[in-house]
């Protein structure tokens, strides 16, 4: 089971999305076309196969603008799910749902379609040991949704911004004059919970770091030859991270190289917004 985010950090992303719609006068449709004591019963129902994210973005998106609505979730983060499927079924005042219908669909269609892209990645290396991660690659301001949605698609999250852990990049070497000395510079400055990881675009430069003991190497845009080597020079002193070039079409073959993670920046940001509508009941 997914664990949650909590609500208090869901919030402040909702009530800036539903700011941005609603703007200085609110839904002035609603408010000319439906009587202010009306009621309004609708599901939020899949228009296409994937995997959920977000439905707690949806609910708070409704309970905003009516915290006297009902909510009722008939899935589940992460959930599989076909189209067709009812994902959640609600009752609030007509005037406040339909303000926040767009917000609520838009949050729940953007985080599930990242879910569903991140599963289909899994899926695809099933088996080899691999295991698929996101990138800080992420939308502004919608990064920890969008990595909470990684992990109900079944992936692993890397680091969730730049002071969570040492990642020494190519520019980082070149500004250092090399990998060694840029991993010399870490280890001295790194506590004894902060982990490393080193970038390099070659072999020499992998047994370059590898005295160092970093924690984690990113082979950035190796062959698949190279790969497999970097994965025999390496003999499990460290973990190797694949990265560059990685699409549903080559991905299996990158993890049958041995690797134990590729990370895919077009998790976040080249996935599909899953199909989602708001249907009367």
């Amino acid at each position: 089971m997914i664990a949650p985010i909590p609500d208090l950090l869901i919030q402040p992303v909702v009530a800036a999305a539903l700011a941005e719609d609603l703007g200085r006068a609110g839904d002035v449709t609603a408010q000319a076309c439906i009587d202010a004591e009306a009621r309004f019963s609708a599901v939020f129902a899949a228009r296409q196969a994937g995997t959920v994210a977000g439905l707690a973005c949806a609910r708070l998106a409704v309970l905003a603008l009516d915290p006297a609505a009902g909510f009722e979730a008939l899935a589940a983060d992460g959930d599989r799910v076909p189209a067709g499927a009812v994902l959640a079924r609600v009752e609030a005042g007509a005037r406040a749902l339909l303000s926040a219908e767009r917000t609520a669909l838009n949050l729940l269609g953007r985080l599930s379609g990242v879910a569903s892209l991140t599963r289909a990645y899994v899926d695809a290396v099933e088996g080899t040991g691999a295991r698929i991660a996101d990138t800080r690659k992420t939308t502004p301001g919608l990064r920890h949704l969008e990595k909470y949605a990684v992990r109900c698609g079944g992936g692993l999250n890397h680091r969730f911004g730049l002071d969570d852990a040492i990642l020494i990049k190519d520019n980082h070497v070149a500004a250092c004059g090399g990998v060694g000395e840029a991993l010399r510079r870490a280890r001295a400055a790194a506590g004894h919970l902060m982990k490393i990881e080193v970038e390099v675009d070659s072999l020499a430069q992998l047994e370059e770091a590898l005295p160092h003991r970093p924690d984690v190497v990113m082979l950035d845009n190796f062959s698949l030859g190279d790969l497999a080597q970097a994965v025999r020079i390496a003999g499990g002193q460290t973990t190797l991270e694949a990265s560059g070039g990685v699409n549903l079409q080559t991905v299996r073959g990158i993890a049958e190289t041995g690797v134990q993670v590729i990370s895919v920046g077009a998790l976040t940001h080249s996935a599909m917004v899953l199909d989602i509508g708001l249907d009367a009941a």
